[in-house]
């Protein structure tokens, strides 16, 4: 739990901000929201008389001098990422694009809040409400033909707004409460107040909130009235003595909701709290349905404040409903200051603004647009300026309230004092709502993080996994302070995993920046699920002897627990059996290093040192979540398969281990070569004094026998000009020089209670699966110590399956060289996870790489395990950058029918208006009528031939897509 002192000042009612995200006029995300807000930007759109015209606005209303030519715009609200949320091009083009953007700003509102609603054990509400649907007006209608009647129940679930909030439920996989809210301009806000209601009544445990307003044409204007809402200059003057109304705009708005106490203990991103909220409406007192309500509006605060339990004078500030409406402001300052003069008389202590003056009125998602600007004022701690005000409204007594208009940027603090702010929004109708926040509390990290992290990217293209690396990279260069630890936590517990993948093993910031952003592909390792349906099958490889060194796992023994604490349990073990503390040979004081690696190379101590890293490492691994389906082991490293297997107890095994070793140091010394050779041309060339200890791979066999056996072996090898090296090894291991040892190491097994393999593993006798009368056999264990390892005959039986991922457990990259060598491995995938004695790196960047390569091969891994006893945070990062295309319905005009063109066949051809329903054919002297028809729908196309079936007509359809085939 992560500070139950800080979750316990809070009376529980409080709902945290966690995620939020937007499109908006002039401003594709939040980001560059708030960058607006910050600069006091108007970012309402003023068209040109072309761009009108291309939006099919008539000519005698562009003369009119009463049509304002301004509009707040978003763009590419024509294209939509249809295969990432599984839609087909036909759904695509029929759906809304209210109900298209409200889906992309709901996925973006939960990355960034860090959570994967697969992955998430609460439910997760949704809330929302969507603008007039001018789209099925406009082009639905308007393609007369496009949709046939066996389409109307898909169109009408596509364009409906009942199914706005359903829809995302269904595609998000969200299983909490699914409500449509509709209260016209404060649809939003109450959306909002809902969802903190269900969250307080536990109906879910996260909730998405929000609106969304597309209007049609995208680039059109309005027509001015006089005594309407609409202003006569496309400007939005919110409490001016020049107000005369407001504009209209496009855009979205999401906020993901939870409750305080949740979100603390679970470590979110809080942008701010939710103190208390509430709901009503004007009723019948007013002058008319359209016009606000003076007491509805002080009722509304009352309850919110009330319900939040704070004083209006902790308030400083308040993100009013602003229309910039002659009416309605004056009306509003007027509900607010008779609310809070019944708290306090201070005049001129806080702040109001609009957000409406700079982006205009984005109807159903305003309310939470204002929202979302004052969370984000109280997270930066940072006032922004409400533009276009000069002079105040004369019916507005500023003088005599609590408020004023704030006009300039300016840091937020009240000394010491939390600080607090309010929302407003009110509908048309009557229906008002009212929010109080709070800044959040200060949330900590751990200081103790692992010296490197794991980054991890995807995408469900190659092209979006370019642009999400990038923009990862571009946030880090301009968060370069930012806890590099928590961006890699949330990243690969808060982001679903696609199958196109990018991972980055970095320790500090601005080289990730520089990496990242430049997509340095000889730093971030690409791969690419190519069968994620399909979980990849795991082989642990255990490593051999020679491949030990001091420090051999140190970095793991600091810095992951299960590693560590096998390491710890193993060395216990073996004290009273070796009469020493294997932790200080395996991680000696440097002044004892020396010592350390000359006990670490004598076999009674290498064998059990070798066991307990590579038992550890396997733990580790398996903790995460990389369970293996198969083992091998390398000669030693086949007694940690058989352990982890459950053919031996852990004591048993190291007993055994420790034994085995020791009866070996006990032997003559000997000598082993490793021969660039196979096992038949070696078999022909070696003398009676020289044992095959070891087939590694195709054309690579090791050697043992007595030093001068194989000094002689040497010699005639080089006559043969056939490569070979020198093994470092004490003695000739799997020679006839163990044969005095058998029967005594036998006669210790057989006092071994043995069972039978639980993970199926290979022999290093048979080169085959291990059977269960092999596995528990005493006699068996004298064999594999005296016969040959078969490492490559069950490399070439173990890839027959391709889908397996082969995993090095042990110090060095023996096996995994070994592995790749042999011609059967080129498409599988095999990975190292411990360092090489001479390299330098660390080997926590050497494991992460393997557990990003894992990552990369389509592991799920055990993130929480991971983290387990560090405190981790969830950071707001990029998120998702959609392919998107154009879905889109041309609109059109009657009458267009293009020019009849001469084919240069023998046939006339002509393309066809798709709004008439009986089209015209000409005749040819051979009676056949000729259709060509183009840039049309199938549905439209089959509608015609129904039609020329049911006149019996004789005809031929043409494609015209490639006019050459006709």
């Amino acid at each position: 739990m992560i500070n139950k002192e800080l979750i316990d000042k809070y009376d529980g009612f409080e709902i945290a901000i966690i995620g939020m995200a937007g499109k908006f006029p002039g401003a594709d995300n939040v980001n560059e929201f708030w960058n607006n807000l910050v600069k006091g930007k108007e970012t309402v759109s003023f068209f040109n008389d072309d761009e009108l015209r291309e939006s099919g606005v008539d000519e005698e209303l562009l003369k009119n001098p009463n049509y304002v030519k301004a509009k707040g715009y978003v763009k590419d609200a024509d294209k939509f990422d249809a295969s990432f949320f599984g839609f087909y091009p036909r759904e695509a083009e029929i759906l809304d694009p209210q109900h298209r953007l409200f889906l992309e700003t709901s996925w973006d509102a939960l990355e960034d809040a860090g959570y994967v609603p697969d992955n998430y054990e609460g439910l997760i509400g949704v809330f929302g409400g969507v603008g007039m649907n001018t789209y099925l007006l406009s082009f639905i209608q308007a393609n007369e033909g496009f949709v046939s009647s066996s389409e109307g129940y898909q169109l009408s679930i596509a364009n409906d707004k009942d199914f706005l909030t359903t829809r995302i439920s269904y595609k998000l996989n969200l299983r909490g409460p699914s409500l449509d809210i509709q209260t016209a301009c404060s649809t939003s806000l109450v959306a909002t107040h809902i969802a903190c209601m269900n969250l307080l009544n536990y109906q879910c445990d996260m909730a998405l909130a929000g609106g969304v307003t597309i209007s049609f044409p995208e680039k059109s204007g309005y027509l001015y009235q006089e005594g309407m809402i609409l202003s006569p200059d496309g400007h939005c003057k919110p409490f001016d003595e020049k107000a005369n109304g407001t504009v209209a705009s496009n855009g979205a708005g999401v906020v993901v909701l939870k409750r305080l106490a949740d979100a603390i203990e679970d470590g979110d991103h809080i942008y701010a709290i939710i103190k208390g909220s509430a709901y009503n409406n004007d009723g019948g007192l007013r002058v008319g349905y359209t016009a606000p309500g003076v007491n509805g509006q002080i009722e509304v605060i009352n309850s919110a404040l009330a319900v939040a339990n704070v004083n209006p004078e902790s308030i400083s500030y308040i993100e009013t409903h602003g229309t910039g409406t002659e009416l309605g402001d004056p009306i509003e300052i007027e509900a607010l200051t008779q609310a809070f003069k019944s708290y306090t008389d201070e005049k001129g202590y806080c702040a109001i603004g609009s957000v409406k003056s700079n982006i205009g009125h984005l109807d159903t998602a305003a309310g939470v647009t204002g929202l979302m600007k004052t969370a984000l004022c109280l997270h930066h701690k940072t006032l922004v300026p409400s533009i276009n005000f000069e002079k105040p409204n004369p019916k507005i007594d500023f003088a005599n309230s609590p408020f004023f208009v704030n006009t300039e940027l300016r840091k937020w603090k009240r000394d010491n004092e939390t600080l607090r702010a309010a929302v407003s929004s009110f509908g048309i109708g009557g229906t008002n709502a009212h929010v109080i926040l709070e800044e959040a509390p200060k949330l900590s990290s751990s200081v103790h993080s692992r010296p490197y992290k794991l980054l991890t990217v995807s995408a469900k293209s190659a092209e979006a996994l370019e642009r999400n690396t990038v923009n990862l990279g571009l946030y880090l260069k301009n968060n370069i302070n930012s806890d590099l630890a928590d961006i890699a936590y949330t990243l690969q517990t808060g982001r679903k995993h696609f199958d196109y993948r990018n991972i980055l093993v970095t320790d500090d910031n601005s080289d990730a920046a520089e990496v990242l952003s430049l997509l340095n592909y000889k730093k971030i390792l690409s791969g690419r699920v190519t069968n994620s349906d399909t979980k990849p099958e795991y082989v642990f490889m255990f490593s051999g002897q020679g491949s030990q060194y001091v420090n051999m796992g140190k970095d793991l023994y600091e810095h992951e627990e299960s590693f560590r604490k096998s390491v710890d349990e193993c060395s216990e073990i073996l004290k009273p059996v070796i009469n020493i503390d294997l932790r200080d040979i395996l991680f000696p004081q440097t002044e004892y290093e020396e010592t350390a690696q000359n006990k670490i190379n004598q076999t009674e101590i290498t064998q059990v040192a070798l066991f307990t890293v590579e038992y550890a490492l396997a733990q580790l691994y398996i903790s995460l979540g990389i369970v293996p389906s198969l083992m091998i082991g390398h000669s030693i490293g086949e007694y940690v398969a058989a352990t982890l297997s459950g053919v031996f107890s852990l004591e048993d095994a190291l007993r055994i281990v420790a034994l085995r070793g020791k009866l070996m140091q006990s032997l003559p010394r000997g000598a082993m070569l490793s021969v660039k050779a196979d096992e038949s041309t070696l078999k022909q060339i070696i003398g009676e004094n020289i044992s095959v200890a070891a087939i590694n791979s195709n054309t690579l066999t090791a050697v043992s026998g007595t030093f001068e056996a194989i000094d002689d072996l040497e010699r005639l090898l080089e006559t043969k000009n056939i490569k070979f090296t020198r093994l470092k090894t004490s003695h000739a291991f799997h020679s006839k020089m163990m044969e005095p040892i058998l029967k005594e190491f036998s006669a210790s097994v057989e006092k071994v209670e043995l069972h039978v393999p639980q993970i199926p593993y290979y022999s290093n006798v048979s080169g085959q699966l291990i059977q269960e009368h092999e596995a528990i056999d005493p006699s068996y264990y004298s064999r594999h110590l005296r016969y040959t390892v078969r490492f490559a005959d069950s490399i070439d039986e173990i890839v027959k399956n391709q889908n397996r991922v082969l995993i090095e457990i042990g110090p060095g990259n023996v096996l995994t060289t070994l592995a790749k060598s042999n011609p059967s491995v080129k498409n599988v995938t095999v990975i190292s996870s411990m360092r090489h004695p001479k390299d330098s790196v660390n080997d926590e960047y050497v494991f992460l790489s393997a557990l990003g390569q894992l990552w990369l091969n389509g592991a799920e891994i055990n993130w929480s395990e991971y983290y387990k006893g560090e405190t981790r945070l969830r950071v707001s990062l990029p998120t998702y950058s959609y392919d998107k295309k154009r879905y889109w319905l041309n609109v059109k005009k009657a009458g267009n029918v293009r020019k009849r063109r001469k084919h240069k066949g023998e046939h006339d051809w002509i393309y066809l208006p798709v709004w008439k329903q009986e089209p015209y054919f000409p005749r040819k002297k051979d009676n056949t009528r000729y259709l060509v028809v183009v840039d049309l729908h199938d549905n439209y196309k089959l509608k015609i031939e129904e039609i020329l079936n049911s006149k019996k007509i004789n005809y031929k359809l043409l494609d015209t897509k490639n006019t050459d085939n006709i």
